[in-house]
């Protein structure tokens, strides 16, 4: 078993808390991905499991082994850095083998054997005798996610390996690491700022800000039931309209804005405080052809077609608004409009703690075994 366990972790450097009560659960052959902003932390809590940044409190766990104290060469972890970090003056095939010499008695004839069949499943097999310099960027990636490949490590860990590639390749790294990780059924854990990349890859997402875990769960959950107005509006694109409301009775009232909840929504909202904030999602909100429950008349600034769909940007209960709308529903800039939304589409934060209300009673953290 390889599972990943991290019980009570944090990290400090010097009086700067970096990562914060970690407690975590990743399962044998998971693919999950650490996913925040930029100084989050991620890095730094894929780096403790690799052995390059010391644990300041708290225990990892690589199966039933606590790994705290092990150097980084014995933890059974292979890692892909964003730079690829290839020796320039090696052949694919030396870069591929070299850690095995290093650190392994193996015989030539086992590391040529593994190094072929990894060029293989990564379709380098022509590149072998070839140098980094003579490879593209998504050739040089291969080598060096088929150097991790080659040592068979109970975990790999990826800080951003697709970070460098243009939007065209990096699609298709994204399918070729998701196939090879399901082939080879090895523990997964990948940071990245990238939604899209944990989105698209991952059974489960780990939400990281400011050093500590926001949310755990699937790409669905995440996205549908975000625990805290961070993760709300952090994950989507277009991001989450949010607006700041107040609960009157069943009504929620923000600047020029009514919108009327059922009971047993306006009970749950009310129990959150009477300040909060209101989520809807663009692809959730509707331009209606007439005035109705629920409906509210507003101008259109901007529409940007993207294609398959238009953005048409709105200002609603005083505040910036993005609508997704179908290809062939384009109003103009200056026309009136009507929106309107489903209440089953409504997130409701408290203003004061950030909470989803609606969410208030589940588990926003998966605790270890």
């Amino acid at each position: 078993m390889s599972g990943v366990t991290f019980r009570d972790v944090k990290k400090t450097y010097g009086d700067v808390l970096a990562v914060e009560n970690v407690d975590l659960q990743i399962r044998d052959g998971e693919f999950v991905s650490v996913l925040g902003p930029s100084g989050s932390g991620k890095s730094t809590v894929l780096r403790m499991v690799a052995g390059l940044e010391s644990i300041s409190d708290g225990e990892i766990s690589i199966g039933d082994r606590v790994i705290n104290d092990v150097h980084p060469r014995d933890r059974g972890i292979a890692m892909v850095f964003q730079n690829y970090a290839l020796y320039p003056h090696m052949t694919v095939k030396e870069n591929m083998s070299y850690g095995l010499r290093l650190t392994t008695d193996l015989s030539e004839d086992e590391i040529s054997s593994r190094v072929t069949e990894a060029a293989r499943m990564l379709e380098i097999e022509d590149h072998l005798e070839k140098k980094p310099a003579n490879l593209s960027g998504g050739q040089q990636q291969r080598v060096a996610t088929g150097r991790a490949i080659v040592r068979e490590p109970d975990v790999f860990l990826m800080d951003e390996p697709l970070s460098n590639l243009d939007a065209k390749l990096k699609m298709h790294m994204r399918t070729e690491l998701q196939r090879i990780q399901e082939e080879l059924d090895t523990t997964t854990i990948y940071v990245t700022h990238d939604q899209e990349e944990a989105m698209t890859m991952s059974d489960r997402i780990v939400i990281i800000a400011n050093g500590t875990i926001q949310q755990v769960g699937t790409p669905d959950e995440i996205y549908n039931h975000p625990t805290n107005l961070f993760v709300a509006d952090f994950i989507g694109s277009p991001a989450m309209n949010l607006f700041d409301v107040r609960i009157d009775g069943t009504t929620l009232v923000g600047e020029g804005f009514e919108y009327e909840l059922s009971e047993e929504l306006a009970r749950t909202a009310r129990a959150g405080g009477s300040d909060l904030v209101l989520g809807i999602r663009p692809e959730d909100i509707r331009i209606a052809t007439e005035a109705g429950p629920n409906t509210v008349e507003t101008q259109v600034e901007v529409v940007e077609p993207v294609g398959s769909d238009n953005y048409v940007y709105v200002t609603l209960a005083g505040q910036d608004c993005t609508v997704r709308a179908a290809a062939d529903v384009r109003p103009a800039s200056g026309d009136r409009v009507l929106l309107t939304f489903d209440e089953s589409a409504i997130h409701l934060f408290d203003a004061e703690t950030e909470t989803n209300v609606h969410e208030a009673d589940t588990t926003v953290v998966e605790q270890p075994a």
